[in-house]
């Protein structure tokens, strides 16, 4: 596929009437930074494109899904994310609608942690990777309610706004573990960093539990528990020495915690995801709040073949009721939620989630900064689920 530069005078040219609108309308809410947002939107094609097609979970060599469009075309897609550099500038609004839409080169997708392939990734040093915050551009390609974004990846459609009323159908009971966390992919790892360095065991992996998911899990443990929740840590590497069939080998540690704690109602699966463009260049999703870089959350659902997963309607409010409560402490750290075909062992109980903590750009401590914000929303909703006892 030939790829066109993207012409930016004569996009902004052709949109001035709508940029002029949206700016007085932001102008009018009182939303500062506007223009800062602006500023370094589209900066790179590759990176667009990586993130568009880790949206729609294309594979890599697969044709992009604007391959028959011409450039004006793409622009109304309203599939793109808001990419920008500035951290500040889109800090105090979320899940807005900020931008026309960009034409996409064609270029490599991110990682999906579908459960099929070796899970192979390219390292960078942290001067070559590229940040980004990434929030939605728009409501087309995105199951919206009040105010929460879905990507829908099954092709089903769904209520979003019924499972966002809906109450969490789960009572968690006082005494004994209430939540577990554990990591199918424990051995994912981020950029090294700093004092932040490990010996890897494959490209951004490291079986150093204090430098892969294990530590992320370990910050998420010590908040929850210090806001009085019961949480059990598993700390198997269930992607070592074989990558494959981890999440066979994840079910099986799942299992046995249920059955030997009835009383867990809460199951996180700690990943943190892959932004890779067409060049190679690597990005991270990253905001900065409260004056630290803070790498983003990505919750996902996973629905099941088919819809075998019978618990994903109620995964799914659980998913809601967690991203409003980051949206309303921590604006910007949420990404879009996502809604994936694949059931990512959530069939085997409800109140299961997969949480991804950044991305392999991120460093360590920007993913452990999102994991106690993540922690800290989530156990607010979570701490309103304990029965009083009474």
């Amino acid at each position: 596929m030939n790829k066109r530069p993207i012409q930016w005078k004569r996009l902004l040219r052709r949109s001035g009437a709508l940029f002029l609108a949206t700016l007085a309308a932001w102008l009018l809410l009182g939303w500062g930074g506007a223009a800062g947002a602006l500023r370094s939107l589209g900066e790179s094609q590759s990176f667009v494109w990586a993130a568009l097609s880790a949206e729609l979970g294309q594979t890599a060599g697969g044709t992009s899904p604007l391959a028959g469009l011409d450039g004006w075309d793409r622009l109304a897609v309203g599939q793109s994310l808001l990419l920008t550099g500035s951290q500040e500038a889109v800090a105090g609004f979320l899940n807005q609608d900020h931008e026309e839409e960009l034409q996409l080169p064609a270029g490599q997708p991110a990682q999906d942690h579908d459960d099929m392939t070796e899970d192979s990734q390219i390292t960078a040093a942290p001067t070559d990777v590229v940040a980004r915050t990434l929030l939605p551009t728009s409501t087309q390609g995105y199951d919206v309610a009040g105010g929460l974004y879905l990507y829908n990846r099954t092709g089903e459609s769904v209520d979003l706004a019924a499972a966002a009323a809906a109450a969490v159908p789960i009572a968690l009971e006082a005494e004994g573990p209430q939540i577990l966390i554990v990591h199918t992919h424990a051995t994912e790892a981020y950029t090294q960093d700093g004092a932040d360095v490990y010996t890897p065991s494959d490209p951004s992996r490291t079986l150093e539990e204090e430098y892969n998911m294990v530590r992320v899990g370990d910050e998420m443990e010590r908040v929850f528990t210090e806001m009085g929740l019961n949480v059990l840590h598993d700390r198997t590497l269930h992607d070592y020495p074989q990558y494959n069939e981890a999440y066979t080998r994840s079910a099986a540690t799942v299992a046995n915690y249920l059955a030997q704690y009835p009383s867990i109602k809460i199951v996180l699966d700690i990943h943190r995801d892959a932004l890779v463009g067409e060049d190679g260049t690597v990005y991270k999703a990253v905001t900065r709040i409260d004056g630290v870089d803070t790498a983003q959350v990505m919750v996902v659902v996973g629905r099941g073949q088919n819809g075998s997963n019978p618990h994903w309607m109620e995964n799914l409010t659980l998913a809601c009721k967690l991203q409003q409560g980051m949206n309303t402490l921590y604006p910007t750290l949420a990404r879009p939620m996502t809604l994936r075909a694949s059931s990512y062992n959530q069939e085997l109980a409800s109140g299961s989630l997969l949480v991804e903590v950044g991305t392999h750009g991120n460093t360590l401590q920007e993913a452990l900064a999102a994991a106690r914000l993540f922690a800290r929303a989530a156990g607010q909703v979570l701490l309103g689920l304990v029965e009083s006892g009474e």
